[in-house]
This record gives C-alpha cells, sequence and structure tokens, in this order.
C-alpha cells in the first residue's frame, strides 16, 4: 500500500523511458521507496527533503511493498525506485518465523523488480547491508565488488541469511536491460529509531570482544545513506556499491565513548555459547551473526569517495547517535528487558548483547572455585 506522498520542487513531468546516465542540468523524476521500517522512512525522508542532486525536483512516494495485484500500476510514472530491503526493526524482524520473513522478502523483492522493468523505471537501487560480505577478524575494509559471505555465514535462519536471498534474486534480475541496477551495502546504520543486532549490543551494560581479535566499529547515518542512494542515481553508479563513513573506530575508542566495560571471551566460548542459547530459543538471531558484533566488517565506499560523495557524519558522530538512541534501554541475549532485570543479571555476569550471559556465569562460578 501507499505509505504517503513527499513532494520537493514542481512536480515530476519526465518519468521513465531510458536507462539511467549521470544527470546534468535541471530535470524531474519521481522516486518511489519501497520497504517498512526507520531505514526506508529515513532515506525517504532525506531525498524529500534534498532531492536527488542540484537543479533535480522529486516527487517521493512510499509503499511498504509493490502490492501483489497489478503491481507495475503502482510504480507508474515513476523513473527511480530505491527497494530497502533490511528493515532495520528487530522488533518486526524478530516477531516473524524465519522461514516465512525469507519467503517474503524475496517474494517483495521478485515482484518490485519485475513491476519496475513493467513500469519503465529507468533505476532501482537496493539497500542491503555490507553484512552481506561477512565480518572476520582483522579482515581489511570491504571493497564493493569483493565476494559475499562464505557459505558458513549465508547458511543461517537470521537476518543476513534474508538479505543474501534479497540479493540473489536481485543478481538475477541485473542482467536485464533495464532497469539499471545498484546494491547499496551500507556499514552498520545509526539514526532515529534504528534497531539492530549492532545497536542493540550497546545496550548492553559491557561490550563484548572475543580474545585474539582487533575489531574495528564502523557506522553511517541514515541520511548518509540518503544521500548515498542520490549519488547512485545522479553519477550513474550501477552493480555493487558499499557505503560508510571514514576512519573506523577501535573497541578501546568505542568502548572509552560510550563509557562501557568491555568483557573479553575465548572464541569457542562465545561462539558455543551463542549456538546453544539460539538452538533452545533464547537467543534470537543464529550464532554465526554474533560475529558481525565481534569482527570487523568495515568499508572502502571506493566507487562513491570517487564521484565525490562525503559523509556528513563521522563515526565519532554516529555512536554518539547511536548512544543517545539507545540509552534507557536494556538488552539480554539481544531482547529487550527491564532496567532491574538488567541490572540484576548483570551483576551476576555480565549481559552483552547478541550472546546471554551463561558463558559469564560459568566463568564466574569457576573463578569463585579457586
Amino acid at each position: 500500500m501507499v505509505g504517503g506522498v513527499f513532494r520537493s520542487g514542481r512536480s515530476a513531468s519526465e518519468r521513465g523511458g531510458s536507462p539511467p546516465r549521470a544527470v546534468t542540468g535541471r530535470t524531474s523524476v519521481a522516486v518511489a521507496v519501497v520497504g517498512a521500517g526507520p531505514l526506508a522512512g529515513g532515506i525517504a525522508t532525506w531525498i524529500s527533503r534534498h532531492g536527488l542532486g542540484p537543479g533535480m525536483q522529486v516527487e517521493v512516494q512510499t509503499l511498504e511493498q509493490v502490492p501483489p495485484q497489478d503491481p507495475h500500476e503502482a510504480l507508474a510514472g515513476v523513473g527511480v525506485v530505491v527497494l530497502v530491503a533490511d528493515a532495520a526493526d528487530l522488533a518486526i524482524s524478530w516477531s516473524e518465523d524465519p522461514e516465512h520473513r525469507r519467503a517474503e522478502a524475496v517474494a517483495r523483492t521478485q515482484r518490485c523488480l519485475s513491476a519496475s522493468a513493467a513500469a519503465g523505471v529507468r533505476h532501482v537501487v537496493v539497500v542491503t547491508s555490507a553484512m552481506v560480505h561477512g565480518a572476520g577478524q582483522d579482515r581489511a575494509p570491504i571493497a564493493d565488488d569483493d565476494d559475499l559471505a562464505p557459505g558458513g555465514q549465508a547458511d543461517t535462519d537470521g537476518i543476513v541469511g534474508d538479505l543474501l536471498a534479497v540479493e540473489s534474486v536481485v543478481a538475477r534480475a541485473a542482467g536485464r536491460r533495464r532497469p539499471s541496477i545498484t546494491v547499496l551495502r551500507p556499514a552498520a546504520v545509526v539514526g532515529p529509531r534504528i534497531d539492530t543486532m549492532i545497536t542493540r549490543h550497546f545496550e548492553a551494560p559491557r561490550l563484548l570482544t572475543v580474545r585474539g581479535s582487533a575489531r574495528e566499529w564502523q557506522f553511517v547515518h541514515v541520511d548518509d545513506v540518503g544521500s548515498a542512494v542520490a549519488a547512485c542515481v545522479v553519477h550513474a553508479l550501477t552493480g555493487p556499491v558499499t557505503v560508510g563513513a571514514p576512519a573506523a573506530l577501535t573497541s578501546a575508542q568505542v568502548a572509552l565513548a560510550a563509557g562501557m566495560e568491555r568483557i573479553e571471551l575465548p572464541p569457542v566460548t562465545a561462539f558455543g555459547t551463542a549456538e546453544r542459547l539460539h538452538r533452545v530459543g533464547v537467543l534470537p538471531a543464529p550464532a554465526s551473526e554474533l560475529a558481525y558484533a565481534v569482527y570487523s566488517w568495515t568499508v572502502a565506499s571506493t566507487r562513491l569517495s570517487a564521484v565525490g560523495w562525503r559523509a556528513e557524519r563521522s563515526n565519532e558522530e554516529c555512536l554518539q547517535v547511536l548512544l543517545e538512541t539507545v540509552r534507557g534501554r536494556h538488552a539480554l541475549a539481544g531482547r529487550r528487558v527491564g532496567a532491574r532485570d538488567a541490572t540484576a543479571l548483570g551483576a551476576a555476569g555480565a549481559a552483552v548483547a547478541l550472546i546471554g550471559t551463561a558463558a559469564v556465569w560459568r566463568q564466574a562460578r569457576s573463578r569463585r572455585r579457586r
């Protein structure tokens, strides 16, 4: 269903028709932002306020999804579609059965891409996440055209697996002549109402680290994701594009800025505990997705930088936005709990996001026996 219409400048008068090219001069375009959740809403708001570039008049409409009945009619006259595959709202994502959630994500993507082709849309920007590349110990920054996650992290019932399934659909459609397709893969997104496995990592009293890993942190503000979408359209960037703020932060810098103590566990303990907790239904995210909280998955943003795009918010500023967003919230094993519960469990050991407290309790008992 149509969620709303935003206008910037005059109404669109030139729509559809040809593959994207670098935009110059004065032009008008209709933009449809398709997706539910705060990331889609933030992108739509940014484009409605700033347009796609100097001299470009835009009309932005928002849809939670392209409807199953006559889907191409929902995109009639639209020149650019922004399909936001990641809701960035765990309360929504974790409330659904994983198998159903993935099937729906694939169906929505297929329907949106087919409708875009039928409606004559020129350019589709699909927003997923740099998490599709996987996270690894001491890995170099992810390049735009790096391979996607290996089977171990791809074969998961978690949100990363959903995004990889979406990207498989997009890859099959990318060979068509129209529309041209960009896949935008952001670093960890922050902003109003953004709720992800990374933001919940900062809702715990302590910051989890794994022994022997020098984890770097990189963020990107939802407004900068919006400006990156605009840059992809204006400069006709197609294919994979990564986006993140420059100059990643160390774990020590993040812990200091957040005022959080760190707890360090051996990898086998952290991932083993996460696997057991997920298997019995305590941990919402699969153990494989713990990697994104404890290992690096920073991006280079090379293609965007080459066309002059720059993030307005630094990683330090993004971290402050994240901390303000999660203020007063408490999460254990990725689940929100009351402040009293968080305090009690934190005193018993360490409450860390995306992994429960079982491993920490074992450590505490072991120390008491000595």
